[in-house]
């Protein structure tokens, strides 16, 4: 393993001064980002999408359970899967009720979205131990709208905001659909939704996580794209399911 240089603790004082700058200029570029995510426009929902949960049929307004925000997550499951894909079951291991109950203090609801019908939720969710809300858009086009699962034969393959062709754009194979994770948040003024985000891929680790907590260490997410190269004697992929 090619472990971090020792020196002296007047070194390593003025080596983490000059980091400390670069995590400050980071913090006032992240509070800009804030403030024009914040400014972006919204786009109102015109479709009627209905969702099957626990209490039966309900709409996109029931899922902000009386508050103004809203925050979904599309958590990849197949109607044809018996489980949840293992990247989005590690993050909804760490969605944890008191996360959950800040938020709510802040007028905002976080609940889970998949194609996956009830009755395989509600046992994945029975299995992991999990509170969190979440519904199935199962019959619904709500996924594909959101681009959460593409599929050439429902609607135009979009994902992170690229379409077929673009660079760095998905290849649907023809004939198949596919899931993908994403999160979007929506704003309710009276019994009007609106739009206001959506990020996929890494965008969602924007909401920190075990990531976060492991890159403020010597030997960082231990897999293979991270610099300095060699600095976990056994380096994963990029693969945030914390299988291994």
């Amino acid at each position: 393993m090619g472990l971090p240089e020792v020196v002296s603790r007047d070194e390593w004082v003025e080596a983490r001064k000059a980091l400390l700058m670069q995590e400050k200029d980071l913090t006032r570029k992240r509070d800009a980002l804030s403030t024009a995510r914040r400014e972006l426009p919204m786009v109102k929902i015109e479709k009627d999408y209905r969702f099957e949960g626990p209490d039966g049929t309900v709409s996109l307004l029931d899922l902000f359970e009386g508050r103004t925000q809203l925050i979904v997550v599309h958590f990849m499951f197949d109607p044809d899967w018996d489980a949840g894909c293992p990247s989005c079951t590690a993050g909804a291991d760490e969605m944890s009720d008191g996360l959950r109950n800040h938020v709510q203090m802040r007028d905002t609801t976080i609940a889970y979205v998949s194609r996956a019908p009830l009755a395989k939720i509600e046992t994945y969710k029975q299995q992991r131990g999990w509170t969190f809300p979440w519904y199935s858009s199962y019959g619904s086009d709500f996924n594909y709208d959101f681009h959460a699962t593409l599929d050439e034969s429902v609607a135009p393959a979009e994902y992170n905001f690229r379409a077929k062709g673009e660079p760095g754009a998905f290849e649907v194979p023809p004939g198949e659909s596919m899931e993908q994770p994403g999160l979007s948040t929506f704003l309710r003024v009276g019994d009007d939704v609106f739009h206001t985000y959506s990020t996929y891929a890494r965008g969602m680790e924007a909401t920190g996580g075990s990531y976060y907590f492991l890159d403020l260490t010597a030997l960082g997410r231990q897999e293979e794209w991270e610099e300095p190269k060699g600095r976990a004697a056994d380096a994963r992929a990029s693969i945030p399911d914390f299988a291994t």
